[in-house]
């Protein structure tokens, strides 16, 4: 039997153990770790979707207020986890929430509108969760949530030397754990600063070969005209087939 999702398991429970003692200072004021309060939905996942090497492994950055950080699945915007994946899961809370970004779990009526771009195109052009996972695996860089008084979220990268040095040393060796273990020949990072962390976790002289598919978060105008074409176009200049 495939013991990948076992071993995806040990890369988890090490990057948890490894992230718990960090602390962050202001502007951020609260710290989401849905693989702690929503463990389940990611077992799951990794337990449905996660066996055995694949051709491409997709990485984002961290996870989104209304995606992963309710349902524990990268990109997870709700209708594709549970409806499309078929995947469902008791959610449980953070301890310190934010009174403005409630966790609902598969409760949530808020859409993640990067997850149903990248969920809406896996499906539009695979058609079956099984289609799509037998040639690719999607993973977050980064598990935790960062979250400012005001609500807003702030992304990684914007943490101060101090706080993101430990935070990106935990989360490089989780991601080179994956890398190793699922063997893809292609890891391709969802943005420019997810492409960025692959190429330090690998190295020059790597096995796999680095690529950026575009962003497909809102945020980027570029991402808010046809984003699943940009991601075809995107995959197929890195020479990535669809069929």
């Amino acid at each position: 039997m495939n013991d990948t999702p076992a071993e995806l398991a040990a890369i988890t429970d090490l990057l948890v153990q490894q992230l718990a003692p960090l602390r962050f200072g202001p502007p951020v004021t609260h710290v989401y770790q849905p693989l702690d309060y929503a463990r389940p939905a990611w077992d799951a996942y990794c337990a449905r979707f996660g066996r055995g090497p694949r051709p491409v492994l997709l990485v984002g950055l961290n996870p989104g207020p209304f995606g992963m950080a309710q349902v524990g699945v990268p990109f997870g915007e709700v209708a594709a986890v549970r409806d499309w994946m078929g995947i469902s899961a008791p959610i449980g809370r953070p301890a310190n929430e934010h009174p403005r970004r409630p966790i609902d779990g598969f409760g949530c009526t808020r859409s993640e509108v990067s997850g149903a771009r990248l969920w809406g195109w896996a499906r539009d052009r695979f058609v079956t969760p099984e289609a799509f996972f037998s040639r690719f695996f999607v993973a977050n860089w980064c598990p935790l949530v960062f979250m400012e008084a005001s609500g807003r979220n702030r992304t990684p990268d914007k943490l101060p030397t101090a706080e993101r040095l430990p935070l990106e040393a935990a989360c490089d060796r989780a991601l080179a754990g994956t890398i190793a273990l699922l063997r893809p020949d292609w890891v391709v990072g969802i943005g420019a600063f997810a492409e960025a962390r692959v190429r330090r976790v690998l190295g020059p002289d790597a096995r796999s070969r680095v690529g950026r598919v575009p962003h497909p978060s809102p945020a980027s105008p570029t991402a808010n005209r046809d984003w699943a074409g940009q991601m075809d176009r995107a995959l197929a200049e890195l020479g990535i087939s669809l069929t």
